[in-house]
This record gives structure tokens, sequence and C-alpha cells, in this order.
């Protein structure tokens, strides 16, 4: 695994990644906010073809727009990050799609358990975002396009950008290599 934007403060044991966003940190471009930002952090690996990621993670939240998730990036200018998002005092399943502008996506997420677990899966140029609601199963959230690029990497996201930071911690992270 590689980082993009290493943050200060993190640490890997067996299965559990632990970050501590690094202040005012974020990805973004332009749209609606009109600058752009790519310092956010990501742990990432190279993935050819299509293929399904999965993780657990939960945060301790507590600014506007703390976030944490996964991510899928071709380049700065083409990526996804999802996961939850911290807004006005609420915890919201967020999408945030960049194609040279990013367009951003909430869902309240009233009955958070304090944890959330997300699946996406690549089929061709398309990403399908999941999140799992405990005694509902897997929801589909999302299905957009992203990039017929043979390799894009693959990892999880973490970024604080009005905050200070906060503390992410991510287990059972897998990512399936599936038939193209």
């Amino acid at each position: 695994m590689t980082w993009l934007n290493e943050p200060r403060n993190w640490k890997q044991e067996n299965d559990q990644l632990s970050v501590v966003a690094d202040a005012r940190t974020d990805f973004w471009r332009k749209t609606h906010y009109g600058f752009v930002r790519d310092n956010g952090h990501f742990y990432y690996e190279r993935v050819a073809g299509n293929f399904a990621v999965e993780t657990e993670f939960r945060g301790q939240y507590e600014s506007l727009y703390d976030q944490a998730g996964v991510m899928v990036r071709l380049d700065e200018t083409t990526w996804v990050k999802t996961g939850i998002e911290f807004v006005n005092g609420l915890y919201h399943v967020s999408a945030v799609v960049t194609r040279e502008y990013s367009d951003w996506s909430v869902v309240p997420f009233p009955s958070y358990p304090g944890f959330l677990r997300l699946r996406l899966k690549r089929e061709g140029g398309a990403l399908t975002i999941d999140y799992w609601v405990p005694d509902g199963g897997w929801v589909m959230f999302r299905t957009a396009y992203l990039s017929t690029a043979h390799e894009l990497d693959v990892g999880r996201m973490v970024a604080a950008p009005d905050g200070d930071g906060f503390e992410a911690v991510f287990s059972e992270f897998r990512i399936k290599r599936l038939n193209t």
C-alpha cells in the first residue's frame, strides 16, 4: 500500500488501519465552492480490471465535513470518494464523483450505529456503491461512471476540511478481483 498525502499520525496493526486526518485536508474540484483541494489522505494500491472493495470503519467525527471511507482514483481530476461525512451535526452516507468537476451526493444516516460497512464494485467504467444497514442488509447508494482506464488506485480515505483533524479506524479491508 502507498500513501498519497501521508498523514502525520497513522498506524497499521494486522487488519486495522488507524489514521488521524491532518487539519484542513480534503479532496474537491471546483464545483459550487470554486476551489481545488487534493491534500486529503489516501492509502491505496493499484488494481487492474474489475473489482469489488469492502471495508468497515468508524470515526470520531466532530467538525463540519469530517469524512472517512473508500476512494477509487485515476488521477487528481478523476476519482470517487465515498463513506461517512459529518454535515451540520448529522452523519451522512456521502459520495463525491469527480471528472474534472466534483458532484456531491449525501443521504442522512440517522440510524448510524457508530460504524459503516461499505462496498464498491467496478464493472467496466462504472462504480456501484452499497452500504450496510444493520437489520436491513446492503443498500445501493449510487452508480456512477468513472473511467475505463485499465488500472485504478483503490483504498481508504480520510480528510478534515474544516476541523483540526479526527481519528478514523478501518478494519476488514478487502479487494476482490472480478472476471473481466
